[in-house]
């Protein structure tokens, strides 16, 4: 059995969200008087799941199940109201609002990406290059990223988050708008990933990409973990479930 990358371990996450005011003026003046209403979501419940070095995971649920919330909590990007991450290193976290310099054209948001992770200025125009020739974006190289549809935004986020191979990745829906040429390029590279003894979760409304993708699959509901497993079981054994009925069919 190979070594852990990952672990959750009764992991919750707990947080506020303040409600409207009330309607009316006499309750507008009673609310004025107190504190402001608000309302505490268990958006995740005791999760636990190990994920080990060269695994590809989906995790898959319903809309609001706390799938994007626990990868947050992966990412050390939420605070945890209970429970505890343990990784072998830290988790990086891509998805369709990933961070990238609007102002900045692809080849520039690229540069800046490279250097952020220590590449050497010597190495840099060849590495740049490269990872336009991945994008698929040289025609559109010195194009302000604001011009890119979502798609190319995609691409080139996908690319600079994975310019270093991380050991752990965390890819929340980042793959959904890329066309099939790109999505096959991106899969390999995930390939490379675990290959290398890392480690990729994935978020997906898409079943047919989390089964194509994913050797495993963890099922969500409303915050607890209720199934983990094969992908072609869990994935079967979810749209049989009325839960599925709120999520974007695949593909």
């Amino acid at each position: 059995m190979k070594p852990l990358a990952l672990s959750a371990r009764d992991v919750s996450i707990t947080y506020r969200t303040y409600l409207d005011p009330p309607q009316g003026l006499r309750n507008r003046l009673k609310s004025r008087s107190g504190s402001r209403r608000y309302r505490d979501i268990n958006a995740v419940t005791n999760a636990s799941f190990d994920i080990r070095e060269g695994e590809s995971v989906g995790i898959i649920g319903h809309n609001g199940a706390g799938k994007s919330t626990v990868l947050l909590g992966l990412a050390g990007l939420l605070e945890l109201t209970g429970g505890e991450v343990l990784a072998k290193s830290r988790p990086a976290l891509l998805g369709v609002g990933a961070v990238l310099n609007p102002a900045l054209s692809g080849r520039r948001n690229i540069e800046m990406g490279c250097l952020a992770l220590g590449i050497p200025k010597a190495d840099l125009k060849g590495r740049v290059e490269q990872l336009l020739d991945f994008t698929g974006l040289q025609e559109f190289a010195d194009v302000p990223l604001r011009a890119y549809s979502s798609g190319m935004k995609a691409r080139l986020a996908f690319t600079v988050a994975t310019t270093a191979v991380p050991d752990i990745l965390l890819i929340d829906e980042a793959l959904a708008v890329g066309d099939k040429d790109f999505y096959e390029r991106a899969v390999q590279r995930l390939d490379e990933i675990r290959s290398g003894a890392g480690c990729v979760v994935v978020v997906s409304h898409n079943m047919s990409e989390v089964k194509r993708m994913c050797d495993r699959v963890i099922w969500m509901d409303h915050g607890t973990v209720i199934a983990d497993g094969g992908s072609a079981g869990v994935v079967a054994e979810y749209q049989a479930s009325s839960a599925s009925l709120s999520a974007t069919p695949s593909n």
